[in-house]
């Protein structure tokens, strides 16, 4: 039989959230709730949810690792030739989400991405381990693959080809950065009276306008 979710629901009791307390810089008061997560040991706590736009108006999402957030965007890197990257050429408009739910908390973003310089991406690429930029070069990324032991020997293919030296970046690996037009914090409360709170960029001002949402 069908499992029943309709009655599976919680209480959130971790407190309300206040104008008064919010930064007027969104972008500071999400990294105030980026280092809260990461303090408290929240699962995950820089996984963003990236949704993007097909040709013919199919969203599709995908979660990935937030690298970098400060006034210019949040930061992420890719294979170039993903569905989302194809997906962000024809469209560049994105929406971001986060979702640490042990606090209660979510934060959703629209806003724009562009390709991140080759200079940007290369100084990621050296930071990361050895493994994770063999694994850049062996997937290409969104393609059918026939079988796990493919990619495992391309891998290992690749492994070998890169024995010696430094690995070279891929010409088909980069990132993103994304500027947010519009942010909101969302807190859950009692009785589900949850707290949202929206920033909406004022033109192209690094100015915001903040208003209360109801939930």
């Amino acid at each position: 039989m069908p499992m029943d979710i309709e009655q599976i629901r919680r209480d959130y009791l971790h407190g309300g959230l206040h104008r008064k307390d919010l930064n007027n810089n969104p972008i500071e008061q999400l990294n105030v709730w980026l280092k809260h997560a990461v303090d408290v040991d929240a699962t995950d706590p820089t996984a963003m949810t990236v949704a993007t736009v097909s040709p013919d108006g199919q969203p599709s999402q995908r979660m990935v690792l937030l690298k970098r957030c400060d006034d210019r965007g949040l930061v992420f890197f890719t294979n170039l030739g993903s569905r989302k990257a194809r997906e962000i050429a024809g469209n560049a408009k994105v929406s971001i989400h986060f979702a640490w739910l042990m606090l209660g908390r979510q934060v959703k973003i629209c806003g724009v991405a562009s390709q991140l310089p080759l200079k940007e991406v290369l100084k990621y690429f050296l930071t990361r381990p050895r493994e994770s930029q063999l694994s850049a070069w062996a997937s290409h990324q969104s393609q059918p693959v026939s079988s796990r032991q493919l990619l495992e020997s391309e891998f290992a293919n690749m492994k070998t080809k890169f024995s010696k030296g430094d690995i070279p970046l891929p010409s088909f690996w980069g990132g993103y950065r994304v500027r947010p037009h519009q942010i909101e914090f969302w807190q859950g409360g009692v009785n589900r009276l949850h707290d949202r709170f929206i920033y909406n960029r004022i033109g192209d001002s690094n100015d915001w306008q903040i208003e209360r949402l109801a939930p």
